[in-house]
């Protein structure tokens, strides 16, 4: 399974999303024989890839508010 594909959250996989819809609206005997498997393992790619820029930059933007906060006390603990 993959998340929701709405295209406002993957702007990276655009194109990949709209193929495998293309290939979904192509009928039930493409989709049941496999025909959208590797349009579907290549938006499993993409996803994530995605994810992974995603995740380095919350981890980016942690450690730098971690830092904030441990200023912050060192500041504290030296003013007392």
């Amino acid at each position: 399974m993959h998340p929701n594909l709405a295209y406002h959250e993957h702007p990276k996989c655009i194109d990949v999303i709209l193929r495998l819809e293309e290939c979904h609206r192509s009928g039930f005997i493409n989709r049941f024989f496999g025909g959208c498997n590797d349009i579907k393992r290549e938006l499993n790619e993409c996803l994530t890839i995605e994810h992974q820029i995603k995740r380095r930059k919350n981890a980016e933007a942690a450690g730098e508010r971690r830092r904030k906060v441990e200023k912050l006390w060192k500041e504290l603990e030296e003013n007392n």
